[in-house]
C-alpha cells in the first residue's frame, strides 16, 4: 500500500473510532449538566448526587476489565459493537426512569458499556499503528473527547432548557445506529480472536515479572488522573454555583472550558517524538496541579475562567498521553486485558473523587481544602511516573499496512 493510501486508511480509522469516543464523552459531560436538575427534581442531597456520578464509574470499572478481556478473546470489532449497543439502549431506558434508584441502576449498566468501549477502541488504534505515529494517533483519537464535551454543551444550553433532560439523553441513544458504520468500516484485523484465552492466565501475564512494574505504575497513574478528572470536572458547575459565580450558567463559559481541551491534546500529540512520553506527562501533571491550585484559591471571575481553562488544557492532555502510553506496555495478545485492568483500577479513583467532593461539600469544607486533595494525588502520580514508570514502547507483531 502506498503512502497516500496508508494515510487515508489511517485517517478513516481515526474518524470511525473518534466518533464513537465523541458520543461517550457527550454522555459523561451531559451527566454533569443533568446532576443539578436531578437534585432539584428529586430533592437530592450533595451525597446522593455524588452517588449518581460514582455509580456510573463503578459500571465503567467492571466494563473496562470485562470487555478488554472479551475483545482479546472474541475480536475487538465484535466487542466494540456490543459495548456501543449496551450504552445506547440503556440511555434510551434512562429517559424512562422516575426516581433515584431506577436512575442509579440504569446508569450502572450504561457505565458498563462506556467503560468497555474506551479500552477496546484505544486497543484498535494501538494495534493499527506503531512508534511515534501510534502515540500521536492515540492522543488524537482521545481529542474527540473534547468535541463530545462541546456537543454536550450545545445540547445542554440550546436543547435541554426547551425539552428537558430526558429527550436530551435520548439523543445519545442514537449511537446504536452508529454501530452499523462501525460494522462496515472497521478493518477485519480488529476481529482477530484468541478463543483459548483465559482471564486468569491473561491477568497472570500482565502481572508476570516482565509486565508487573508497568501494570502497577499504570494502575496508580490511571487512579490519580481519573480521581482528579472526575472529581473536579463533574462537580465544577456545582462548586462554582456554591461560590456565587453566576458565570457558570453562561454558554460562553462552558464552551470555553470545552474548547480549551483541544489545544492540550494537540500540543501533546505534537510533542510525541520530540520529548519522551514520560517527560510530556510530567509537564501535564504539573500543569494540572497549578490549575487545581489556582482554581481552589480563585477569587475573581477572570481567575475562575483562567484556572478552569488551565485545568481543561492539562488534565485532558494528561489523559490523552496515558491513552498513548498504556497500550504500548503490553503485547498484542493481552493488550485489551492490560488496558482494561489498569483503567478499571483508575475507575476506582473516578468513583471516589466525585463522592468525596459531595461528602466534603456536605461537611461545609472550603473549596481550597477540597482541591488540595487533588494536588496531593497528583504529586503522588508524578513521583510514581518519575521513579517507577519505565516507558517500554513494545515493538510487537501488531504492525499492519497503516504503519
Amino acid at each position: 500500500m502506498n503512502t497516500e493510501a496508508k494515510d487515508k486508511s489511517g485517517l478513516k480509522l481515526l474518524m470511525v473510532i473518534g466518533t464513537a469516543w465523541l458520543f461517550d464523552a457527550a454522555d459523561v459531560a451531559l451527566l454533569s449538566f443533568i446532576m443539578p436538575l436531578l437534585k432539584k427534581e428529586w430533592t437530592l442531597t450533595d451525597s446522593q448526587i455524588g452517588l449518581v456520578s460514582s455509580i456510573t464509574t463503578v459500571g465503567m470499572m467492571i466494563g473496562a476489565l470485562l470487555f478488554g478481556y472479551l475483545a482479546d478473546k472474541f475480536g475487538k470489532k465484535n466487542i466494540i459493537i456490543v459495548t456501543l449497543l449496551i450504552f445506547s439502549i440503556s440511555n434510551l431506558v434512562l429517559a424512562l426512569t422516575m426516581d433515584l434508584p431506577q436512575f442509579l441502576i440504569v446508569r450502572f449498566i450504561t457505565g458498563i458499556g462506556l467503560g468497555g468501549e474506551l479500552p477496546v477502541a484505544s486497543t484498535i488504534i494501538a494495534d493499527a499503528f506503531s512508534g511515534h505515529k501510534r502515540s500521536r494517533m492515540l492522543i488524537l483519537v482521545d481529542s474527540f473527547w473534547a468535541i463530545g464535551w462541546i456537543l454536550a454543551s450545545l445540547m445542554a444550553f440550546l436543547f435541554m432548557p426547551l425539552y428537558g433532560w430526558r429527550p436530551t439523553v435520548i439523543i445519545t441513544s442514537l449511537m446504536a445506529l452508529y454501530t452499523l458504520v462501525i460494522r462496515r468500516h472497521l478493518p477485519e484485523q480488529t476481529n482477530t480472536k484468541n478463543t483459548k484465552l483465559n482471564l486468569k492466565v491473561a491477568l497472570g501475564q500482565i502481572f508476570s515479572p516482565e509486565y508487573r512494574r508497568a501494570t502497577i505504575c499504570l494502575s496508580i497513574l490511571w487512579f490519580v488522573i481519573m480521581f482528579a478528572y472526575y472529581g473536579m470536572f463533574l462537580w465544577l458547575p456545582s462548586v462554582l454555583i456554591k461560590r456565587g459565580f453566576s458565570v457558570v450558567h453562561s454558554f460562553g463559559y462552558t464552551l470555553l472550558m470545552s474548547v480549551a481541551q483541544l489545544p492540550g491534546y494537540f500540543l501533546a500529540a505534537y510533542l510525541m517524538g520530540k520529548l519522551s512520553r514520560k517527560r510530556v506527562l510530567e509537564i501535564y501533571l504539573i500543569g494540572t496541579i497549578i490549575g487545581a491550585f489556582l482554581f481552589g484559591t480563585a477569587q475573581t471571575v477572570f481567575m475562575v475562567v483562567f484556572s478552569s481553562c488551565l485545568l481543561s488544557f492539562f488534565t485532558l492532555g494528561a489523559w490523552g498521553i496515558m491513552i498513548a502510553l498504556t497500550p504500548t506496555q503490553y503485547p498484542i495478545e493481552v493488550r485489551g486485558v492490560g488496558i482494561g485492568f489498569t483503567q478499571s483500577i483508575g475507575r476506582i479513583g473516578a468513583t471516589i473523587g466525585p463522592y468525596l467532593i459531595g461528602f466534603s461539600l456536605g461537611m461545609n469544607l472550603s473549596i481550597a481544602t477540597i482541591f488540595f486533595y487533588f494536588v496531593i494525588a497528583l504529586v503522588i502520580g508524578i513521583l510514581v511516573l518519575i521513579f517507577g514508570m519505565v516507558d517500554n514502547d513494545q515493538k510487537d507483531s501488531s504492525k499492519v499496512a497503516t504503519d
